[in-house]
């Protein structure tokens, strides 16, 4: 944090000088390791079996929050009888499918209750049902909810958490063998490091204190990474950590608004709000929409207001209740079009066009080669950015033109580059990590023809539907129908970013601003264009734009900026009461139930329905979040209960279990299933995989390999390669390695390395540092080679892209690439010039017995075979 986020890590320096404890894990000893109390150094790739080996210290040792876990969670659901474990199937769950390469989630349900997991969900386990899921690639099955559950009062329950079926001791025994021991040997965390940090965390959570989690984006950089987060969230619970001050788990973003960019979103699978694409297999209205990813319980259960004011945001009057709300004009989810399946789309000749905001591809993402091949198969590609990025100029200067791949005048796709204002250029708001909005005035216009992505977007929208203002046909009309009435200022008409923040915030048929969710309805009454930002804009206020001194106003500091939902600074803090209503410690007192006034009431907006008392019990036929109990604070699920098992809405498991990154030095010590075995793969030729663990080749590769960001420079480097002081601050691409592997390796400090995977080589600078430390891991010592990621040919400081190394091995859930685990070899000396680079690479791989079809199993056993 103090690496990658320096303005936010002074807050945990603030807290440390109050005397927090800050523990640091990492396998490199980075700014934040320095200032830790606890620096845990951890092989990269191996956190789960970390955050198990947690779990089950608390779980063996009694320590869990059993007040919290019995009332809030569901420990004491039982599960169905024919559910088995990794732990009876070396590795797998119940459910696999070798010929599909996914799970059939029937046996993972409840005892005695349906749990609906997908688009189809009504047809629950069916086979077809299950594979036309894992096709279309809905890794965000439901949306901001948990799903839906079917018959919720026959819901089998054991609160004494004694029953050998309840979720508790399912944990257990899924649990049992992370012990202190393991963790040591699969992690390389010495056993006195592991139990210290073991006894901090448990003595700081109980009712008077509170443990938080902060992971940085690392953590979703893995095959398996949805699961790290789910383990955390695991551990979370069972201490009471979950919904109460001072706890959570917060993500840290890269820059100002990736939070922002998937609330409205950026992403191929969602709509504003974390509402689900519609499909087009079973989505023939609004209704069958609503029915298939709605719950009837819970707050999920008022979807359908959401949406319809969504669609009366988009379509405006042409949305109406005769035409569904033009639920028709919505786009269909027809496959997985996330990233990387859209560079293989590229690769086939699929996909022709392509806009790239803000990101840059040629070395930003996995597999540079495979990013830069696939644009280059396109028709069209536009770049706007700050910068004539690498992204922009691939096709003369790349890679590939050095070693003789590609020809410019080979190259068939038409580039058109636009240069982007920058966030100092223009209005607008950014939504950070804890979900607050703040607004930014622009302070300089952008020079020469740099303009926003707001002006590009909506002249690009306007200048179409001018071209298309004619048209009778039907295929044109939900580009004719967008409300797109925005108001433009000065002298390139930039668009008013306010009034975009007031359509998001929504308001009535007479055109009153909304303040509130809760005033949604599903008539068409009310427009929003995303359900969970309704209320920035209430009372006609920006209320992003507040600024209130923190001396003015509570410690909660509701007045500055603006946090969704509702300005909830802190989500699911009925949680932060016990079942009665009261704080449960003094010190801890957040929100809390006034029976005077019948109200809850507290520091922070109530995460509950206001009035409901704690000892409400749903009458039989509730319905939404009327069906939700007094004592349930996870109002966006369906039992109203934190899940430490997923029944439901994870396509690779019901619980976390470590396995070994899709490259890893080591085999895995847990189970004989080497790897996440839904993990996404492309078994192409330009993404091969090296050999893992013990199998035939793997020690051509014998290190691990990470990769990481520098405070000097930002993300793939378009924001700071470009600038003279950034450069001078860092000037050249680097590894870091140990003492013990440059003598090992023959590696001169300050000299030159040569990096190899099985896709490529590049060379950079070596430091030989004790920030690198050698780690004993079953039964060998493991080096780690430590490579940031921001440079490439273009710009002041140039240097090799270390995505010429990664691959395209994805987690299965949300499609993120594993860079941040693999493995490599390294060697002193520049890597060769030209062709000869191609041929250093194949030797690597003949060496290996590299082919299409190495490290591409799904199931493996012991031995490391198919």
């Amino acid at each position: 944090m103090a690496e990658c986020h320096p303005v936010g890590f002074q807050w945990i320096m603030e807290a440390k000088a109050r005397g927090a404890t800050l523990i640091h894990v990492d396998p490199r000893l980075t700014r934040t390791g320095a200032l830790a109390d606890l620096h845990v150094p951890i092989r990269a790739g191996t956190d789960i079996a970390l955050l198990g080996g947690l779990i089950n210290y608390v779980l063996s040792n009694g320590l869990e929050f059993r007040d919290y876990v019995v009332a809030y969670t569901n420990a004491a659901t039982i599960l169905r009888e024919d559910f088995q474990d990794t732990e009876d199937l070396d590795g797998l769950f119940s459910g696999w499918q070798d010929d599909t390469g996914s799970y059939q989630t029937d046996s993972w349900q409840y005892e005695g209750t349906g749990v609906a997991s997908a688009a189809g969900k009504r047809q629950q386990g069916a086979k077809e049902q299950s594979h036309r899921r894992h096709a279309t690639g809905r890794g965000h099955e439901h949306g901001s909810h948990g799903a839906s559950l079917q018959g919720l009062h026959r819901m089998e329950r054991d609160e004494t958490l004694q029953h050998p079926r309840c979720v508790f001791q399912v944990l257990k025994r899924h649990y049992g063998r992370y012990t202190p021991e393991m963790v040591a040997r699969v992690c390389g965390i010495p056993e006195d490091v592991f139990l210290q940090m073991a006894r901090a965390i448990t003595e700081n959570s109980n009712r008077d204190r509170t443990t938080a989690w902060a992971y940085s984006v690392g953590w979703t950089q893995h095959t398996v990474g949805v699961q790290y987060i789910r383990a955390a969230s695991v551990l979370q619970l069972l201490l009471g950590n979950i919904g109460r001050p001072g706890g959570g788990i917060l993500a840290l973003r890269g820059h100002a608004s990736i939070q922002g960019s998937t609330d409205i979103p950026t992403l191929y699978n969602l709509l504003p709000g974390y509402l689900p694409m519609p499909h087009p297999d079973s989505h023939g209205s609004l209704d069958e929409y609503v029915a298939d990813d709605s719950a009837d319980t819970g707050y999920w259960g008022n979807m359908r207001s959401y949406a319809v004011s969504l669609l009366k945001a988009y379509w405006g009057d042409a949305a109406t209740a005769d035409n569904d709300f033009c639920f028709d004009y919505l786009p269909r989810i027809t496959g997985d079009h996330s990233t990387y399946k859209t560079v293989q789309a590229q690769l086939d000749g699929v996909c022709k066009g392509y806009f790239l905001n803000g990101q840059n591809p040629a070395v930003g993402s996995a597999n540079a080669k495979a990013q830069r091949l696939g644009m280059a198969n396109l028709d069209w590609l536009v770049v706007r950015d700050f910068s004539l990025i690498e992204s922009a100029t691939w096709w003369k200067d790349g890679p590939e033109v050095e070693s003789g791949e590609m020809r410019p005048e080979g190259v068939g796709t038409e580039v058109f580059f636009l240069p982007a204002a920058a966030h100092t250029e223009k209005d607008g708001s950014f939504t950070s990590t804890q979900r607050m909005l703040q607004w930014h005035h622009k302070a300089v216009d952008p020079p020469g023809d740099a303009r926003s992505d707001l002006w590009f977007w909506f002249h690009l929208g306007r200048i179409i539907r001018a071209k298309l203002a004619g048209s009778t046909s039907d295929i044109d009309r939900p580009l004719l129908d967008l409300t797109w009435g925005y108001s433009t200022h000065g002298e390139r008409d930039e668009p008013s970013a306010q009034e975009v923040l007031q359509e998001i915030n929504g308001w009535t048929a007479d055109g009153a601003f909304l303040s509130s969710y809760e005033e949604l309805k599903d008539d068409g009454s009310t427009a929003c264009g995303c359900w969970i930002y309704c209320g920035t804009y209430a009372d006609g206020t920006n209320q992003a734009a507040r600024r209130k001194p923190h001396t003015e106003q509570n410690w909660v500091a509701p007045e500055w900026g603006w946090a969704w939902p509702a300005n909830r600074r802190l989500l699911y803090n009925r949680a932060s009461a016990d079942p009665e209503g009261r704080p449960w410690s003094e010190k801890k007192a957040y929100v809390w139930w006034d029976a005077d006034a019948g109200t809850w009431t507290g520091h922070d907006v109530p995460d509950f329905q206001p009035t409901k008392a704690p000892d409400y019990r749903p009458p039989e036929g509730a319905k939404r979040q009327d069906a939700l109990s007094g004592i349930d604070p996870f109002i966006m699920q369906a039992d109203g209960k934190g899940w430490l098992y997923v029944p439901a809405g994870l396509t690779d498991g019901p619980l976390p279990a470590h396995y070994e990154p899709q490259e890893s030095p080591v085999p895995n010590l847990l189970y004989g299933q080497q790897h996440n075995p839904a993990r996404q793969m492309t078994k192409r030729g330009v993404d091969r995989y090296n050999p893992s663990g013990d199998e035939p080749g793997s020690q051509v590769f014998p290190y691990a390999l990470t990769t990481y960001r520098l405070t000097e420079h930002h993300t793939a480097g378009g924001m700071s390669r470009w600038l003279p002081y950034l450069s001078e601050l860092q000037p050249e691409m680097f590894c870091e390695v140990s003492p013990e592997l440059a003598d090992e390796a023959g590696l001169q400090h300050l000299g030159w390395a040569t990096i190899v995977t099985a896709r490529s080589a590049i060379e950079a600078r070596v430091l030989v540092t004790d920030r690198m430390l050698p780690m004993r891991v079953h039964d060998r010592l493991v080096h780690h080679v430590g490579l940031p990621y921001h440079w490439g040919s273009n710009g002041i400081s140039t240097g090799d892209g270390a995505n010429e190394l990664t691959h395209l091995s994805l987690d299965p859930n949300v499609h993120i690439q594993e860079a941040k685990a693999l493995t490599c070899d390294i060697r002193p000396g520049r890597r060769p010039r030209g062709p000869e680079r191609l041929r250093l690479v194949e030797d690597y791989r003949r060496r290996a017995g590299v082919t299409d079809q190495t490290g591409t199993a799904h199931r493996t056993t012991k031995e490391g075979g198919a």
